[in-house]
């Protein structure tokens, strides 16, 4: 699949997209990587310029996922609202996963939301994900 890695408009971090990246790879994807600081509208154009991506991967580790990540989320549904996105890392600053921030993340248009440090349950969604596209059920991933 091609995947569209990018970091929320307020994290600076990048060790983590370096690591989500090769990890990406690793699976056999072709990784596009934004960087960090990636503002909704750098996302938004990403998505656009050239062939929709696959799957857009959306990673913070600075606990303002949640926030930074409704707002990219909404952006990338107006702009190409097919496109599974997903999102993971550190969303919250109180160091624990919080059940209501899921779901509104969730209902914002996220296809999954991933605790901080899960691979395997990325790795189960990209598994997933890619065995929906080739049974031309891209939406029945969830």
């Amino acid at each position: 699949m091609d995947i569209l890695l990018s970091g929320t408009a307020s994290d600076s971090h990048t060790w983590n997209l370096v690591y989500l990246q090769l990890f990406l790879e690793e699976l056999g994807h072709r990784v596009r990587n934004l960087g960090p600081c990636v503002t909704d509208d750098l996302l938004t154009g990403a998505c656009a310029a050239g062939p929709a991506p696959d799957l857009v991967v959306i990673s913070s580790v600075n606990g303002h996922g949640y926030r930074d990540g409704l707002g990219a989320v909404r952006a990338v549904r107006r702009a190409e609202p097919t496109v599974p996105v997903v999102i993971g890392g550190k969303l919250g600053v109180a160091g624990v996963a919080d059940p209501e921030r899921r779901a509104r993340l969730l209902d914002a248009g996220c296809d999954a939301v991933f605790d901080d440090g899960d691979v395997n349950a990325l790795r189960d969604y990209l598994r997933a994900l890619a065995h929906a596209r080739a049974d031309g059920a891209v939406q029945a991933v969830a």
